[in-house]
C-alpha cells in the first residue's frame, strides 16, 4: 500500500497540480488516472484498466450507508449573527446573534446547526481568505421586513437589479416592507434570485408594491385575473 501511494504521488502529483476548485482538481487527477489506466503493466503485460477491473470484481461490496466525512465544531455567533470559520465569516442570520452554534465542516460545504442540532444554513466552503461575509441572501430578507430602514446598508443592496434598488432607495418604509414581504414569501419556493427578478419585472410594468406577491409567487398566478406571469430565467 505504501509503495502504491508513493507511485501515485510521483506520477499524478508531479508537477504539483493546480486548480481553482476541488472539482477542478478532481478533474485534473481523473484525467491523469485515465492516462495511467491506458498503459500496460510492466510485469503482468496487461492494461492497467483491465487489472483494475479484476480487482474491483474481487472486492467486497461497499456498506449500504455512505461515510460522511464531516467534522463538527462549536462556534459562538457575534452580535450580528455571523460565525468565523477558518478565517472566513459566514452569516448564520440575525436571529442567531450571540448564540452558541455547531458548524459541520465538509470538504465542500459548511453547514450551520442550531442548539438542537437542526440545520439552519448551508454554504459552499471557502478556502483561503475572503474579505466579504459569506451569506444566503434569502436569510436576510426577514430582517428587512422587520427593519426596512436597514436597507441602505444591507448586504442585499448590491445584489438586486438596478431598478429594484433605485425604487427601494426612494420608497417609504411601508412600501419597502410590502416588497420585502413579497420577496420573502417567494424566496422559499422560487429562490431569492427569481424573486427579485420577478419584482424587477413587476416594477418595470409600473405596478404598485402591494401587488408584488403576484409577480413573485408562481403559484399565485392562476388566481390573478388578466395578469400574465413574468418570464423566469
Amino acid at each position: 500500500m505504501e509503495n502504491a501511494v508513493g507511485f501515485l504521488r510521483r506520477n499524478l502529483m508531479v508537477p504539483e497540480p493546480e486548480a481553482a476548485s476541488l472539482v477542478g482538481l478532481n478533474a485534473v487527477l481523473m484525467a491523469r488516472c485515465d492516462a495511467l489506466a491506458r498503459t500496460t503493466h510492466y510485469r503482468k503485460g496487461l492494461p492497467v484498466s483491465e487489472l483494475f477491473a479484476h480487482d474491483v470484481a474481487a472486492s467486497l461490496q461497499l456498506p449500504g450507508v455512505g461515510f460522511d466525512p464531516v467534522r463538527y465544531e462549536s462556534r459562538k455567533a457575534d452580535k450580528t449573527g455571523n460565525v468565523l470559520i477558518d478565517g472566513n465569516t459566514y452569516a448564520a442570520g440575525p436571529s442567531f446573534h450571540s448564540r452558541r452554534l455547531t458548524v459541520g465542516l465538509r470538504h465542500d460545504v459548511v453547514q450551520i446547526l442550531d442548539e438542537h442540532a437542526a440545520p439552519v444554513r448551508s454554504f459552499p466552503r471557502v478556502f483561503g481568505q475572503q474579505t466579504e461575509t459569506i451569506f444566503d441572501p434569502a436569510s436576510l430578507v426577514p430582517l428587512l421586513v422587520t427593519k426596512p430602514g436597514a436597507w441602505s446598508h444591507s448586504l442585499l443592496r448590491p445584489l438586486v437589479p438596478e431598478m429594484v434598488r433605485d425604487w427601494l432607495d426612494q420608497a417609504t418604509a411601508t412600501d419597502r416592507r410590502r416588497l420585502f414581504n413579497a420577496v420573502d414569501a417567494a424566496s422559499g419556493s422560487a429562490g431569492f434570485d427569481a424573486a427579485v427578478h420577478a419584482a424587477d419585472t413587476l416594477l418595470r410594468r409600473g405596478d404598485a408594491p402591494d401587488i408584488a406577491w403576484w409577480a413573485c409567487s408562481p403559484a399565485a398566478w392562476p388566481m390573478a385575473p388578466n395578469r400574465p406571469p413574468p418570464t423566469w430565467t
